[in-house]
């Protein structure tokens, strides 16, 4: 991997992966266009991590409510009937199914399912579904309850699949089950921790096998993830700004588009699709 990719594809995570447009897509899409070649699911996975720690600066007041609250609750039975309480448990509870999927399926996400007709697919399917949500749903909370978490930790799990949006997944389910547009941004944020986390670390050991073709080295592994966390954090803050005033319907037709493009370049073999 060269230096200008490592640079690109770290400031790419950073811009996509709070949108509702899958960051997984755009690190395949960009890598195969301008690269000539796919960074894998492990890159995407560690760079991942910088992004994540932005989601723990940026709420970190709240995080640690959550934590303490949830130690607290082991002894106490007051704590456990508060709201930092439950969400800790509701985090828990959504990032089961992403962690347990991934784990079970994790040849698949680093072969089949990085196929690039699935990714144009998902973007333009899952697009469509968020436009729906984003146009029905209720909007009527912003209060979370247990089946908000189970909704959207299921939906957060098809995120396995590039294209399909780990946010864009979490936000859909959000607004179907009535959730506000802020509410859900929030939670998705949070929710994300656990999983991705967990991810990042588990690929650290493939991105330094340096036998893996275009494998980065270790410097630019950490130049990437360094950039992805400070893009990531102003994209936080611009997002939760920016869905308290507005639709989805931006993110909507970004994703058909590129979905569409993508299916044309694959169609006219422009690109290959693995």
């Amino acid at each position: 991997m060269s230096w200008l990719q490592a640079l690109v594809l770290g400031l790419v995570q950073g811009l996509t992966e709070f949108l509702p447009i899958s960051s997984s897509a755009h690190l395949r899409i960009v890598s195969t266009l301008f690269f000539g070649n796919d960074a894998g699911a492990s890159f995407t996975a560690v760079t991942q991590l910088g992004t994540e720690v932005a989601v723990l600066i940026y709420f970190a007041k709240d995080i640690g409510n959550f934590v303490s609250a949830w130690f607290k609750g082991l002894f106490s039975k007051a704590a456990r009937k508060t709201d930092d309480y439950r969400m800790a448990w509701y985090v828990i509870i959504g990032s089961a199914p992403i962690a347990i999927l991934g784990y079970v399926f994790k040849d698949q996400i680093r072969s089949e399912l990085r196929n690039l007709w699935i990714t144009a697919t998902v973007l333009v399917v899952f697009g469509i579904v968020l436009g729906v949500a984003d146009h029905f749903g209720k909007q009527a909370r912003d209060k979370l309850f247990l089946k908000d978490a189970v909704g959207m930790g299921l939906a957060q799990a098809m995120a396995l699949i590039p294209g399909v949006s780990r946010s864009g997944g979490t936000l859909t389910a959000g607004l179907f089950l009535g959730l506000d547009r802020a509410a859900a941004a929030r939670y998705s944020f949070l929710l994300a921790l656990p999983s991705v986390f967990g991810a990042g670390l588990f690929s650290i050991p493939d991105v330094l096998d340096r036998s893996e073709p275009n494998a980065a080295s270790v410097p630019q592994m950490i130049v990437a993830t360094a950039v992805a966390f400070v893009v990531g954090y102003a994209t936080i803050a611009w997002l939760l700004r920016y869905v308290s005033k507005h639709s989805y319907s931006a993110f909507v037709w970004y994703r058909i588009s590129v979905g569409i493009v993508l299916m044309g370049l694959l169609s006219m073999d422009l690109v290959k699709p693995t």
